[in-house]
């Protein structure tokens, strides 16, 4: 019998640790790469109420009847995360292989962490594989989820 995997998260993507700079990006790039890939996306810029920092708020369709929110914070050239909310791993992973393959400079460029992880205390981002399809990216997320005891 095939399990279900249901579990809702929110997923962080951000940049290397030791090369914080590494996605040379902005809102404006990034807004505009939302709005190449994807169609009729709802894209709202905002302040952020917790670090008075602009960002993009952003609801698109990543597959046929998919869809993600996020919030993406890019207020200096070496500081960027992408955040996503309430969203699967096959979700969740369906938007990091484009945000990996089409949007970021360099596969290795990207990595990871989920508030099941964060809420049991380890605060250490995985890496997103530099390889691989969506379902590739999706079983390294469901592992991440599987250490903290969500899966």
């Amino acid at each position: 019998m095939a399990v279900e995997h249901n579990i809702r998260s929110n997923f962080v993507f951000a940049p290397p640790e030791d090369n914080p700079g590494a996605w040379q990006a902005s809102l404006e790039t990034f807004k505009d790469a939302l709005e190449r890939a994807f169609p009729d996306p709802f894209l709202d810029m905002n302040t952020s109420s917790l670090r008075d920092a602009p960002v993009l708020d952003f609801e698109i369709e990543v597959a046929p009847e998919v869809f993600v929110t996020g919030t993406a914070a890019m207020p200096a050239p070496d500081y960027a995360h992408i955040s996503l909310v309430d969203v699967t791993a096959d979700e969740a992973a369906l938007f990091a292989q484009w945000l990996r393959d089409s949007f970021v400079p360099s596969p290795v460029s990207v990595r990871f962490l989920s508030s099941f992880v964060m809420e049991n205390g380890d605060e250490t981002p995985w890496p997103l594989p530099a390889t691989g399809d969506a379902a590739a990216i999706e079983a390294v997320m469901r592992d991440h989820l599987a250490a903290a005891g969500a899966e």
